[in-house]
């Protein structure tokens, strides 16, 4: 997905990203972690309320410009898990 936008709302943060047909698809940012100086953003579908659904991106810096990055890595993915767990209790 490619990220069109940015957009703040009462303290929320709104992305909106292109889906692979053009569509446009907006996500919550839910929570920022860093684990060792690198960073994660975690992000929930804002167009279904009843999904649990989170995604985690890694925020990476690519010429200057920040660019989100699937985590797709599972040592990676349970590691921000974790984290984000620490957080909640």
């Amino acid at each position: 997905m490619d990220e069109t936008n940015v957009e703040i709302e009462e303290e929320r943060v709104i992305r909106t990203f292109l889906d692979e047909d053009g569509n446009k698809v907006q996500f919550e940012a839910i929570a920022e972690i860093y684990l060792e100086k690198q960073g994660y953003l975690l992000l929930a579908p804002m167009n279904d309320e009843e999904s649990e659904d989170v995604f985690v991106f890694r925020m990476d810096e690519i010429d200057g410009k920040e660019e989100l990055n699937i985590v797709e890595d599972d040592k990676e993915f349970i590691a921000v898990k974790k984290e984000y767990k620490k957080l909640l209790y």
